[in-house]
């Protein structure tokens, strides 16, 4: 089971921080993704981590804002979101990688969390 959390309102420019805990099963050696599912739009992906976490992927409407990171010891995957706008809100929604390295289509995920939902404020 994934269990995302952290989501919630903030001001265009601010900052949230996501996380996606997994509980019965591991996860240390899978990739971990966040994919994000804007109102009226379909579900896209937002950024992936290798399973040792040496290798991330993100977005292009992401890149250099948000940051993926996880703490196998802890079962759980991180993304911070920094410089936010409208545009990011979303139901942020993680997800178990097939393989040790993932990329961004969802047939390369299997278990997904419940989803999170972050409303950026103009």
């Amino acid at each position: 089971q994934l269990q995302a959390s952290g989501g919630g309102l903030v001001q265009a420019g601010g900052s949230l921080r996501l996380s996606c805990a997994a509980s019965g099963r591991t996860i240390s050696n899978n990739a971990m993704g966040w994919f994000r599912q804007a109102p009226g739009k379909e579900r896209e992906f937002a950024a992936a981590i290798s399973w040792r976490g040496d290798s991330t992927l993100y977005a292009d409407s992401v890149k250099g804002r948000f940051t993926i990171s996880r703490d196998n010891a802890k079962s759980t995957v991180y993304l911070q979101m920094n410089s936010l706008t409208p545009e990011d809100t979303a139901v942020y929604y993680c997800a178990v990688g097939l393989r040790s390295y993932s990329g961004k289509a969802e047939a390369d995920y299997r278990y997904w969390g419940q989803g999170t939902l972050v409303t950026v404020s103009s």
